[in-house]
């Protein structure tokens, strides 16, 4: 059930909330949902260099609060905020392009530390990532980011390679583990992250499960 469960989603109601809170009417629920996801491409790829780790949508009638988590908060804000008023001008240019002048919504910026990055699965599976693309060695990789989560607090670590692996002939999945990874207890603080490398011979998938601890633990 580990495999086939997305730990976030499973926990959603138990132990996480929603990255996005808002309602809205059934005629109007798509186009939100679309321009949600337009809103989280734009600033994934636009901060890329800032260590993205969440981005969290609260919407009211008149504006939307874009929470942005990110591990170096200096490369969004800038020299004396200049980078965070320029991106928020392009949120507000993205969003608002289309709305009618008495229906546009204003945009609240707000940007929040990630202290720990070793521990966060998204970063953790960008850096890896980014390593099979360099054709760097992928035990090494592996095994340097099950070390650094540990050292920086991590419970438990499980990571999964999926694909011609280090180029070869067959596509394969190799997992790797550290520590314990509760998958199936839902008060488990368990980060959860999947995306591709694009190497020379394809696609290798990376699955990182990173588990923190218990939420009702102090």
């Amino acid at each position: 059930m580990g495999q086939k469960v997305n730990p976030t989603g499973f926990r959603i109601g138990n132990t996480f909330t929603w990255k996005s809170r808002w309602f809205a009417k059934a005629a109007d629920y798509q186009n939100v949902v679309l321009e949600d996801n337009a809103i989280r491409t734009f600033l994934n790829e636009k901060l890329a260099s800032a260590g993205v780790v969440a981005i969290e949508l609260e919407r009211s009638l008149t504006s939307i609060k874009v929470i942005l988590v990110v591990s170096r908060p200096g490369v969004v804000i800038g020299k004396g905020g200049e980078n965070l008023k320029k991106v928020q001008a392009d949120l507000n240019r993205l969003i608002n392009i289309k709305r009618e002048k008495g229906q546009k919504l204003k945009i609240n910026l707000k940007v929040d530390e990630f202290k720990t990055p070793d521990i966060s699965a998204k970063l953790v599976a960008q850096r890896i990532a980014e390593q099979l693309e360099k054709r760097f060695p992928h035990r090494r990789a592996v095994m340097q980011a099950m070390e650094k989560a540990m050292a920086a607090g991590a419970k438990g670590v499980k990571i999964a390679l999926s694909g011609r692996i280090g180029g070869a002939e067959i596509g394969r999945t190799e997992k790797y583990f550290e520590g314990k990874v509760p998958t199936q207890t839902l008060r488990a603080n368990i980060d959860y992250h999947h995306g591709p490398a694009l190497t020379k011979s394809g696609f290798v998938g990376i699955k990182v499960w990173i588990y923190k601890g218990n939420v009702d633990e102090k």
